[in-house]
């Protein structure tokens, strides 16, 4: 079956699968796993250079919270019916995350056979597994996502229980540091597994930018900065647009040195299968406990006190 994936969490999905080699077609931001997807042909590119932008400009250019995504991607369309997808995996559920819902369907209507077009639209952590499932079943291989699904729950699971009955610590997820966003949709539900307590964002809540008196006024125990799209790198030079607010020094969760950085689009910000690894990196950031693998330096970096 000929795949092309318009989502990096539905790359994620359908290497998880052990279908890599299907994959015909991927965005520019497809990056995992690098040696599976290396040689896969490339039908998307970017309107701006976000490696030459700070995040306030980044926010400006895709339009803040009011953007629908239909200038942010260019969806190269002769090189899509050129590929001859079968499959053709997206999503309607952020649009400033990739190529729009509308423009994958325009492009589509365009072709001479169009592929079945999927879109996955995850809110929660169940929904997320659920969609390997999804995915799965559309491609021929339902049983072993539901057996991967159920490994997936299993891990969450003990993440859950080597958390228990410890003191939940007050949780901030920053999602975006200028302007200041939390990380909604299944992020507070990757925090309460792993024995926190969320602040200023709902599960399966798709946010918008809050205050810094928000956060100065929730307290936390424990910030967590996960910029959508930036590696833990990116996040430390831009880290001075958060250390620099005024009171920072003064939150508890910076005077006791509970201040983390964590690789967002690996663990955080795409609804893809390594969710569930975030979830057991948040076990050792919030308790010092291990489930699974031992955390890296470059999954989770602590900062110092103030």
């Amino acid at each position: 079956m000929r795949i092309v994936s318009l989502l990096p969490a539905a790359t994620d999905i359908v290497a998880d699968l052990g279908l890599a080699a299907d994959l015909v077609g991927r965005t520019h931001e497809c990056d995992w796993p690098p040696a599976a997807i290396a040689s896969v042909p490339v039908v998307t590119r970017a309107e701006f250079d976000a490696d030459a932008l700070s995040s306030r400009e980044i926010s400006a250019a895709v339009g803040g919270s009011a953007h629908r995504g239909s200038s942010l991607y260019t969806l190269d369309t002769e090189a899509l019916a050129a590929l001859a997808p079968d499959v053709l995996l997206t999503q309607d559920l952020c649009q400033v995350c990739a190529v729009s819902y509308e423009a994958v369907s325009r492009a589509v209507r365009l072709m001479d056979a169009g592929p079945r077009v999927v879109s996955l639209e995850p809110r929660t952590l169940g929904d997320v597994l659920d969609c390997l499932v999804t995915v799965g079943d559309l491609l021929g291989v339902r049983e072993a996502a539901e057996l991967r699904r159920e490994e997936l729950r299993h891990r969450l699971a003990e993440v859950r229980r080597a958390t228990a009955g410890r003191p939940a610590p007050r949780v901030v997820a920053i999602e975006w540091l200028d302007p200041l966003w939390p990380a909604g949709h299944w992020v507070p539900e990757q925090i309460t597994c792993a024995g926190g307590e969320p602040l200023l964002a709902a599960p399966g809540e798709h946010t918008k930018p809050m205050t810094w008196a928000a956060v100065r006024e929730a307290r936390p125990d424990v910030i967590l900065v996960l910029p959508c799209g930036f590696p833990p790198e990116r996040t430390l030079a831009e880290l001075h647009l958060l250390t620099s607010l005024p009171g920072w020094e003064g939150l508890p969760a910076v005077r006791t040195g509970e201040v983390w950085v964590l690789d967002g689009p690996a663990y955080f910000n795409r609804p893809g299968p390594r969710v569930v690894r975030g979830a057991e990196v948040l076990a050792h950031v919030l308790h010092g406990v291990r489930v699974g693998d031992p955390v890296t330096e470059a999954e989770a970096r602590r900062l110092g006190r103030a």
